[in-house]
């Protein structure tokens, strides 16, 4: 399967992007780093994204699309460009090829074909198949712990994997708090890469990041407020495709917001966590998301639920409501542990520092070895759709 391959889609068809989408992101290391919807800004976008393959659906006027592709091909040797079309014209395909597009696929499109020429790309690109896993952490609303388990869980990924092979990425432009949490004062923050180009040096990325002594490399917020305003889309793209050649594990405190500017964040990540409470407005939030995660043709396999501060005081609400409603199971549970964690925080300090044997360190360790060694754990799978239940008519559509 391919591996660590970046895409650009482009098609002008709303109706069919979904199901493009689900397709691409079916194909294990399969990134979506952008979407375009109109030709004009094809190059723009290849330009500022860092990308392997930009996959073109010519439908419905191939005539004008084609053209844009073959300049695309000419003019970025690096690129490969695959066409898409419901037209099996001899000539057409012959234009294609005459153009530069090294792949010219059919509707419906043959998945395991689009896979193999996948394959091909990767064979041949020069840095190899070391790309690190990208892994998200996404609060469903605020206060629900992302930004602690973000910290703590990339503190147990670098206990597994060595130091220098975590990278800890705050994505909360304005009021992140990972760099408190860990007690750290970064000099330099994602804010001084705005200005570099996708081709980021590997000295200026090393040098931004604060080393804290657990092992972790952390890429802090800005330190100002107006600097937040600078940070776009592609950069974001830009730098965590490049951190992810340098570390095995890049963990991201965010996106905060389930919004376009974190979309091609989702889009990138080998796994997506969604951080629930038990509490009907943490649930019903991320009921939207997951529903509009699936309208979108999103691959569910990289979504996985985390239920937070699970206790007695969960009241009517259960894990098997929620797995009800969200038609997903629950990824781990992390019990109710507040005086633990509100120590850790204060103290600006991992939990595994001073407080290893609580149930909530416990917790996310296990999580840990959950993603490092996936072949010991089953992967979150949709269940049945099911009807009735408590919260499938709290949450039901238009609500």
């Amino acid at each position: 399967m391919a591996k660590g391959v970046r895409v650009i889609l482009f098609t002008a068809n709303a109706d069919y992007a979904p199901t493009l989408r689900h397709h691409l992101l079916g194909i294990p290391g399969v990134k979506i780093v952008a979407e375009v919807d109109d030709t004009i800004l094809l190059t723009q976008v290849a330009e500022r994204f860092p990308a392997d393959i930009v996959l073109m659906d010519l439908d419905p006027l191939p005539d004008e699309v084609l053209p844009v592709g073959g300049a695309l091909a000419l003019e970025r040797q690096d690129l490969h460009i695959f066409a898409l079309s419901e037209s099996t014209d001899g000539q057409l395909i012959l234009a294609a090829m005459r153009a530069g597009i090294a792949e010219f696929l059919t509707k419906p499109l043959d998945v395991e074909l689009l896979s193999i020429a996948f394959d091909r790309v990767v064979s041949r690109k020069t840095t190899g198949d070391n790309s690190g896993q990208l892994i998200t952490v996404v609060g469903s609303a605020g206060g629900v712990g992302a930004t602690m388990l973000a910290s703590n869980l990339a503190v147990e990924l670098a206990a597994m994997t060595g130091p220098g092979q975590v990278a800890l990425v705050d994505m909360d432009y304005r009021f992140g708090q990972v760099a408190t949490m860990l007690d750290v004062q970064p000099s330099f923050t994602i804010a001084d890469l705005v200005e570099s180009t996708e081709q980021l040096e590997t000295s200026m990325l090393e040098r931004a990041m604060t080393k804290h002594e657990s092992g972790v490399h952390i890429l802090a917020r800005p330190h100002h407020f107006a600097q937040a305003d600078m940070i776009t889309a592609a950069t974001c793209a830009g730098v965590l495709t490049n951190l992810q050649q340098l570390y095995k594990y890049v963990v991201v405190d965010g996106p905060s917001r389930f919004d376009v500017g974190g979309k091609p964040i989702f889009d990138l990540a080998d796994i997506n966590l969604l951080l629930i409470q038990l509490l009907v407005t943490s649930v019903r939030n991320v009921h939207r998301i997951v529903e509009s995660m699936r309208e979108v043709g999103f691959n569910m396999d990289r979504v996985k639920i985390v239920c937070n501060r699970v206790g007695k005081e969960s009241g009517s609400i259960s894990i098997e409501y929620v797995e009800e409603t969200l038609n997903h199971k629950v990824f781990i549970s992390l019990p109710d542990d507040w005086t633990t964690v509100c120590s850790a925080i204060n103290m600006g300090i991992p939990l595994n520092k001073e407080h290893g044997k609580s149930r909530i360190r416990q917790s996310i360790q296990k999580m840990a070895e959950m993603i490092h060694q996936p072949q010991h754990t089953d992967k979150a799978k949709e269940l049945p759709a099911k009807r009735g239940g408590l919260l499938s008519k709290m949450f039901s559509k238009g609500t």
